[in-house]
């Protein structure tokens, strides 16, 4: 049975575009668990090699864009797409640049509004340079 994925809205919410949904029900179906991806390409070396990372763009909206690509290919080699993610985490360094990244984000779900949330962090593990790391769930067949 294909999965039914389900927005969940308050039933007084107002009516406003938000980048996720308040709760996501999914019926039928399996779940995909994408591992955090950054700008810095996913496949490299461990320990790390800082010159690996240094083609990342150095901007939230170029980081964005740079991680939901590297997700996007995870979800391909899965055999979803974004409007099959049902929860994502996206972890920042810098709060204020949250309106950039929701622009970039309206880009890539449209209409998909994963569960989602944001929490801002001091550094994430790949790279001093990196500014965001997106983790996700999806639903599929």
């Amino acid at each position: 049975m294909p999965p039914t994925i389900r927005h969940i809205h308050w039933p007084d919410a107002p009516q406003m575009w938000m980048p996720y949904a308040p709760a996501i029900k999914v019926s039928g179906g399996s779940l995909v668990f994408l591992a955090g991806v950054t700008a810095a390409p996913v496949y490299h070396h461990h320990p790390h090699r800082p010159d690996e990372f240094d083609a990342m763009p150095r901007d939230m909206a170029g980081q964005t864009r740079a991680a939901l690509d590297n997700l996007k290919r995870g979800l391909d080699a899965a055999g979803v797409g974004f409007a099959d993610i049902v929860s994502a985490t996206r972890f920042v360094t810098d709060l204020k640049d949250q309106d950039s990244l929701n622009r970039v984000w309206a880009d890539y779900f449209g209409d998909a509004k994963p569960a989602t949330t944001t929490v801002q962090v001091v550094a994430l593990a790949t790279d001093p340079r990196c500014l965001i790391e997106i983790n996700a769930i999806a639903a599929v067949d």
